[in-house]
């Protein structure tokens, strides 16, 4: 079930489809980041995403921009943190977004 925002006739009580957008996209990345993490036994426990949905409207509503903050509880090797993130860059959501939605991508390590 969805529902539009108050902000476009809806009364905000469930999911807008943009929301979906915005969690299909990170748990794309972290699927895919998964799966090659499975592939080459590196342990992504404590990965944590955080997708930030913003709306424009002019020309038309869309979404404007999705901000994906990924966060790792653990400590990676330079080799193991490029596989990283060139599979989260290369999920099928990520890649099916029109290109005019900004889509800023960062990984956060532990220090």
């Amino acid at each position: 079930m969805t529902d539009a925002p108050k902000d476009n006739q809806g009364k905000g009580e469930s999911f807008s489809p943009t929301d979906l957008v915005a969690s299909a996209l990170g748990s794309c990345m972290i699927t895919i980041m998964g799966i090659m993490a499975r592939q080459h036994n590196i342990d992504l426990s404590g990965l944590k995403c955080r997708v930030e949905k913003e709306m424009v409207s002019a020309p038309e509503r869309r979404i404007g921009k999705l901000t994906v903050a990924l966060n790792f509880a653990k400590k990676y090797s330079e080799k193991e943190k490029t596989m990283l993130e060139r599979a989260a860059l290369t999920c099928p959501v990520h890649k099916s977004i029109n290109h005019e939605v900004e889509i800023p991508v960062t990984f956060n390590y532990p220090k």
